[in-house]
């Protein structure tokens, strides 16, 4: 059967949050830290800035809104819930070099699933809502400024990946798991998130 289908972690729902904040993502059972909660795949889509540009506004704008940019200024677009999950700058999952992200503490039934929006390589900045933390705005070098921040925290929780059952496991080929396991057992450093940085100053996209 299809129908559940997900390259999201398959244990979680499209669910409306508040008018504020539209629809996110939301835990329907307790994923712990160090679970892989989304996998780049291969139905999500890439859209150079040139392609990006070709295109009528009414698509600009979708990509606009939900897309991301990886290190070669490309806008991907997730196919399946991934596009909804929401920023957070107390975020509960975080991106790595690896093209997929992992929970960097528990998540509970209920909680949503949120990014931080400030390694995604956004055009422009865009204020977030007050959680009551230092930063208050999302800027598009926010990768370069606290990606030392970031690789800490995923550091805390990077080998729990292999000691969890990892629904999304079959969407990682053997060769990134084998460097996985070789983090996750101190044989080799974990790359930092750095490595997804793109400079807005490569590309003219503009919102």
């Amino acid at each position: 059967m299809l129908e559940n289908v997900k390259m999201i972690h398959p244990k979680t729902e499209l669910k409306f949050i508040s008018n504020e904040i539209g629809y996110g993502v939301v835990a329907t059972e307790f994923i712990p830290a160090g679970t892989i909660t989304w996998v780049l795949d291969k139905l999500d889509r890439e859209f150079s800035p040139d392609t990006f540009h070709k295109l009528e506004a009414i698509y600009q704008n979708i990509l606009d809104f939900y897309t991301f940019r990886n290190a070669q200024g490309n806008y991907v677009l997730c196919w399946d819930n991934g596009r909804y999950v929401n920023h957070s700058f107390n975020s509960n999952c975080l991106t790595t070099a690896y093209d997929f992200e992992i929970a960097i503490r528990d998540i509970h039934p209920g909680e949503q699933l949120t990014d931080d929006y400030g390694y995604l390589n956004i055009p422009e900045p865009f204020q977030g809502i007050d959680e009551g933390t230092e930063r208050k705005v999302v800027y598009p070098d926010d990768l370069k400024n606290y990606h030392h921040v970031w690789d800490e925290q995923l550091k805390k929780v990077f080998h729990h990946i292999t000691e969890h059952p990892q629904p999304l496991r079959e969407l990682i080929s053997a060769e990134m798991w084998s460097e996985i396991e070789a983090i996750c057992r101190g044989d080799k450093q974990m790359e930092s998130i750095l490595k997804n940085y793109y400079p807005q100053d490569k590309g003219s996209a503009k919102k």
